[in-house]
């Protein structure tokens, strides 16, 4: 990830290069990154994360299961 101190800030030259090719950029001072500029159409990363409302639908189908009884029966335990 490229990164700017304060000082080299003035350069937008080279700034906007970097956010008009979608890399986010570190602002440092003094070696410690105090911000990240992100560019406006980044893509977030989400992870490598299961898809869980395709395992709920493939499990429960088009059922809504309501959880309540649930908190109600685990409150009595405490």
């Amino acid at each position: 990830m490229p990164s700017v101190n304060m000082r080299q800030l003035r350069d937008t030259k080279k700034l906007k290069t970097w956010l008009r090719a979608g890399k986010t950029v570190e602002l440092r001072e003094r070696d410690r990154v105090i911000a990240r500029i992100v560019p406006e159409n980044a893509v977030e990363s989400h992870g490598n994360w299961p898809d869980f409302e395709a395992i709920a639908k493939e499990i429960f189908g088009d059922r809504k299961l309501s959880g309540s009884h649930l908190v109600i029966r685990e409150r009595g335990r405490y």
